[in-house]
């Protein structure tokens, strides 16, 4: 599985290491780009990591250069993973227009299998991530595949809500920043999901965190969800709606801390300024 991997570039960082890679992936058929920091503890053997999956716009670098988390990641001896958020090269930029409306919602990843066309042979972010990234990052680094965290912004924070409800016990601890809750009762949401998955919404509740947790008959995350909301964000109103997220948690007895914060927007300074919480949540879960 490490035949492929290719490393870009590296750099010492809070006394761990920063990499940046990229492997030829059998689930997308295209060469995908990924990060990982290694904090100094996982030079004495197997450390937690914790998966980040960015927003629209967004890659593989983004989260590394703008949420300040490696040296809190590296107090607290944790692995961090950030994918790239979807397909690209020449072979998908003709595709429907993906680039030129990357930050739309089509083109960008929405962190799901498309089964639409002309989507569907390479949009394979959920079967990227769950079942070549994550066996592949266990395999070519010292990073403990059982104790593994996820959390995300925007529309990384729609995946990281997804994918942890779509595959239990895949992820040890959840959150997010400022998530895409009801991608099915919003614009972005609508704009992708009719894109990748076609006209049938019933098939949208799959990929729907709120959805997904009305589903559930016990709560999955029993020590908890954290997700943080800023007030100010543009997007709030109209894309993101945690209040249905909270209502769905409260249904089925999942317990959720959802802060809001006054004059916090939808960027990475927002991002920053709960990031030591995050890691501290995901640190907590996966000591144990």
């Amino acid at each position: 599985m490490t035949d492929s991997l290719k490393t870009l570039s590296e750099h010492r960082c809070f006394g761990g290491v920063q990499r940046f890679h990229e492997h030829a992936s059998r689930e997308i058929g295209l060469p995908m780009r990924f990060s990982v920091y290694l904090p100094p503890q996982a030079e004495r053997g197997p450390v937690p990591a914790v998966m980040y999956l960015a927003g629209l716009t967004c890659n593989e670098e983004t989260f590394m250069v703008k949420a300040g988390a490696q040296r809190v990641a590296a107090d607290l001896g944790l692995a961090l993973i950030a994918p790239d958020t979807s397909p690209r090269g020449p072979a998908v930029e003709g595709i429907d227009g993906a680039t030129a409306s990357w930050d739309f919602g089509i083109g960008a990843g929405f962190y799901l299998d498309a089964t639409a066309e002309p989507w569907a042979e390479h949009w394979r972010m959920e079967s990227w991530l769950i079942h070549e990234l994550l066996p592949l990052a266990a395999q070519a680094f010292p990073i403990d595949s059982k104790r593994i965290g996820i959390f995300g912004h925007s529309m990384g924070g729609h995946g990281a809500l997804t994918l942890a409800l779509r595959h239990p016990g895949k992820f040890r601890s959840l959150s997010a920043l400022a998530p895409i809750c009801a991608p099915s009762q919003c614009p972005w949401g609508d704009k992708a999901f009719s894109g990748y998955l076609g006209s049938d919404r019933s098939a949208w509740l799959a990929h729907d965190a709120c959805a997904l947790m009305q589903s559930q008959v016990v709560a999955p995350y029993p020590e908890g969800i954290l997700v943080d909301q800023g007030l100010a964000d543009k997007f709030l109103a109209e894309q993101l709606h945690p209040q249905l997220f909270e209502a769905a948690c409260f249904s089925a007895g999942q317990p959720l801390t959802l802060r809001r914060h006054e004059g916090h927007d939808h960027g990475y300074y927002f991002i920053q300024s709960f990031m030591a919480d995050h890691l501290a949540h995901h640190g907590k879960a996966l000591r144990a």
